[in-house]
């Protein structure tokens, strides 16, 4: 640091010393930043020559948050529409389901899901959902398996 910014260090109450450590400490990291770039320790990262993602996109001061859920597969969905999703997602998953004890299992455990939000709502949008017809949906599973 130049002489200037060591007197208004003092002016501020830093000794000199201290202006000076840290001077020599930003000197020393960004050495050891440079070796490390030279013998290519970063050449070796994930990601390494690649574009950074989401720089079309506007700043989002959030995006940490966003992307670590994305990564970890978490769903911030409210109450209502997470139950919705999962009603979904088991009538797509039943054609693959192998037995008729696990198709009746599936549906059932999602009906007491959707009669519990039904007795007591939870927060945010409506249900719009009703139990399953749970011997209605086994018989098509059945006629499906059968038919293939």
């Amino acid at each position: 640091m130049d002489d200037q910014g060591l007197s208004r260090a003092q002016i501020y109450g830093q000794s000199s010393w201290l202006v000076r450590g840290a001077v020599c400490g930003n000197l020393w990291i960004w050495k050891q930043i440079r070796e490390s770039e030279q013998r290519g320790d970063f050449s070796q990262l994930p990601g390494f020559g690649k574009p950074l993602d989401g720089l079309d996109r506007p700043y989002d001061d959030t995006w940490w948050i966003k992307a670590k859920l994305q990564r970890e597969g978490v769903s911030v969905l409210p109450p209502t529409l997470a139950l919705r999703k999962e009603a979904e997602d088991t009538l797509a998953a039943l054609p693959g389901v192998r037995t008729e004890a696990e198709v009746r299992r599936m549906l059932t455990e999602v009906n007491e899901k959707i009669a519990e939000a039904i007795r007591r709502p939870p927060p945010g949008p409506l249900l719009n959902l009703k139990p399953f017809d749970v011997d209605a949906l086994a018989g098509e599973w059945r006629a499906a398996r059968d038919s293939s």
